[in-house]
């Protein structure tokens, strides 16, 4: 087996020489450094030699992904492989690792170490474009580091001189690296995973390692789970999967037949079902593409998320280290060079743009959960940066809406258990299967019966208790037309699954109080005691109790929570009806592991950045009753035709209230009437009840 696709064949003709060239200058550094001959600084020598040392492996790995020695491997031999290849960032070796920033800073220098700590995080991230044969990211990383070599072998070298080398890597590149994950995206002949898991043999886990990811008893169990699975079961997750993007269009009333690419992102170990879900997309006139969730520098987000197919990593503090590497090299030069070159990207595969339907997620839950150790030697983004990097996101989001107009595209998020969350994991992800499968039918009626009562409402007021100090007043949309308009959508299971909520953008204007939860996991991060004080509908004070200072605290909740931003505005407000999901977190005690996809559906849960309908303001959509949503934006996005760069914030991050710390939910009528739709976690609205049985 040899997956090779036409991008790999052109690069080993173009790139061939260099890699060559660069090859055996990197091999004779190894030697020279292993023999003590090396000329750069002493204090430097066993940096040079471990990296090289990197390097040499990868090299090697290459070639035997290319003569097809490494698909002639066992089991045991491609497992000891991807240790060697990952072992230096394993948690039980990080603390003395070149690519811990605390420890390169404390070997190299703070200035020195920042910069050589970036290269080789940055020279790691090569390894799996080596299994894709990628001869352009493995030249121009090799060729990067004897750059920086020889810099360093001149004493008089500055740290502005690495600085210049790392920038202009990526600054030169860029023209390279932003039209290929654009056509990642956009080409389905453009897909090594596709290639790989439509041919690979799914009975048998080494075609895991093919992958080039770290591979740990996650995705091991996962695939193992899987194959013991039958094949309708294996087709049942997958239709609920690809139905659930097709009810998308059919619910925002946008012509599918008009598209032909469906992107597909998830965690290996699900390829079976992934493969079936490629056939089903196929029969929906869809093709797959799929790209990598990559930590280069050219990809960076600004914001530690990886967005695509990947694993679920070696060492998740060795990712929250790295997230914010970008803040070493970054600056409005480099920002505007990756906005002119995405907007040639496009102009390029404008017509794949056009085609392109969205993405198609599938999540997974289960993870120990991760308290990050924050550390000074990490880079951060400076004030300056900070405006600078906001500014570029802003911008960056309006040029996808140009070509991939928000109103044209849908999407679908499905999740599921992975093997770390316990014993019972087998049951858990049987359950987690029904959650994702309960009666549309049923929950739209019953939701309806909460929308109608909602509609009634001029605010609504949120209280918690058992510890949750909770106490907000929520502002809705005046309806001008009751009978034709609702200020709440009746979500059920298509683009978010599982079923079990209603939401609404609320009005900002109004909207104030505390929203306070004893804990809570926002994308894969704990906080405890989170308290946002919110004013006018926007973030105005926040706290958590996660370390012990408050400047600490404040500083995650900024980085993490805010991504940035001085403040965020509530974008939704929502009642979460899922209550079987919320009584199988209590059942096998997961309910902190559950992802936001589902937590959000056990109770109320407020967001904060876009509204639910980022870009997709116009656009007219219908609640099964026939009524028209009107509750779509507020005065932020309402600036989306004058000031478009202050309209959107470009995330959405769900807050939630679990039923044991919620109190009360009220409806206040403009007549002084008030409706309660849940008393100490209890919904008591008429025609509601039987949500309460499973609790």
């Amino acid at each position: 087996m040899n997956i090779v696709y036409p991008k790999a064949e052109e690069e080993k003709k173009q790139y061939q020489e260099r890699y060559e060239l660069a090859a055996g200058r990197v091999r004779g550094v190894y030697e020279e450094l292993k023999n003590g001959g090396a000329v750069v600084p002493e204090y430097t020598g066993d940096y040079f030699e471990k990296v090289s040392g990197y390097l040499v492996m990868l090299m090697e790995t290459y070639e035997s992904v290319t003569d097809g020695t490494l698909y002639t491997k066992s089991f045991e031999e491609l497992q000891e492989q991807n240790h060697a290849l990952y072992e230096d960032i394993l948690p039980e070796n990080y603390g003395e690792s070149y690519a811990n920033p605390a420890y390169a800073v404390k070997v190299l220098g703070e200035e020195y170490g920042r910069y050589l700590c970036l290269l080789y995080a940055e020279l790691r991230e090569t390894l799996v474009w080596v299994f894709e044969q990628r001869l352009f990211f493995l030249v121009t990383g090799l060729e990067l580091f004897i750059e920086i070599y020889d810099l360093m072998e001149d004493e008089k070298c500055e740290p502005h001189e690495l600085r210049n080398a790392l920038y202009y890597y990526v600054y030169d590149y860029a023209d390279v690296t932003i039209a290929d994950r654009t056509q990642a995206m956009l080409d389905p002949d453009h897909c090594f995973a596709q290639s790989l898991i439509m041919t690979a043999d799914l009975t048998d886990q080494k075609y895991l390692y093919y992958f080039g990811e770290y591979i740990g008893e996650n995705e091991l169990g996962t695939a193992r789970h899987l194959q013991e699975l039958e094949v309708k079961q294996i087709e049942d997750m997958a239709c609920t999967y690809t139905e659930g993007y097709r009810k998308g269009f059919e619910l925002y009333r946008i012509d599918l037949s008009s598209k032909q690419t469906v992107n597909i992102r998830y965690q290996l170990g699900f390829e079976r079902m992934i493969r079936a879900a490629m056939c089903r997309f196929e029969k929906l006139g869809l093709k797959t593409t799929m790209y990598r969730a990559v930590g280069n520098l050219i990809y960076h987000n600004g914001r530690g998320i990886r967005v695509g197919y990947s694993s679920g990593g070696a060492n998740p503090q060795y990712d929250y280290d790295h997230r914010f590497d970008e803040a070493l090299i970054f600056g409005k030069a480099l920002a505007d060079r990756k906005l002119v070159q995405q907007r040639c990207a496009y102009e390029e595969y404008q017509t794949l743009a056009a085609a392109y339907a969205g993405p198609a997620v599938v999540e997974v839950f289960g993870e120990e959960p991760f308290v990050p150790v924050a550390k000074k030697e990490a880079a951060v983004y400076t004030e300056k940066q900070r405006k600078q990097k906001l500014e570029y996101q802003s911008a960056a989001s309006l040029l996808s809406n140009e070509f991939i107009p928000g109103d044209q595209v849908s999407f679908t998020i499905i999740a599921y258990p992975v093997p770390e969350i316990g014993q019972n994991y087998k049951e858990i992800f049987d359950e987690t299967v029904q959650v994702n499968t309960l009666d549309s039918t049923k929950y739209g009626v019953i939701q309806q019966k909460l929308i109608d009562a909602l509609d009634q409402g001029e605010y609504v007021t949120v209280t918690g208790r058992n510890g949750n100090c909770t106490d907000l007043t929520v502002a809705l949309h005046p309806l001008e037309d009751p009978e034709r308009q609702t200020d709440f959508e009746n979500c059920l299971a298509d683009v978010n699954i599982p079923l079990g909520e209603v939401f609404t953008s609320p009005k900002l204007e109004g909207t104030h109080g505390t929203l306070h939860v004893t804990e809570v996991y926002l994308n894969e991060l704990k906080y405890e005691n989170l308290s946002l004080e919110i004013e006018d509908g926007t973030v105005k004070e926040y706290m958590c109790t996660n370390f012990g200072t408050e400047k600490e605290n404040k500083a995650y909740i900024e980085e993490n929570l805010l991504f940035q931003h001085l403040t965020l505005p509530m974008g939704e407000f929502a009642i979460g009806t899922n209550t079987t999901a919320y009584a199988m977190g209590q059942k096998y005690g997961i309910s902190n592991l559950l992802p936001i996809l589902i937590a959000e559906k056990t109770g109320p849960h407020f967001a904060f950045g876009d509204t639910c309908f980022s870009h997709e303001e116009e656009l007219v959509t219908y609640n099964p009753d026939g009524k028209q949503m009107i509750a779509k934006e507020n005065r932020f996005s309402a600036l989306r035709h004058t000031e478009p760069e202050k309209a959107y914030f470009n995330c959405h991050t769900d807050v939630t209230i679990p039923y044991h710390e919620l109190g009360d939910i009220i409806v206040h009528c403009h007549d002084g009437r008030q409706i309660a739709l849940i008393h100490e976690g209890r919904f008591v609205l008429e025609g509601t009840e039987e949500l309460n049985e499973v609790l």
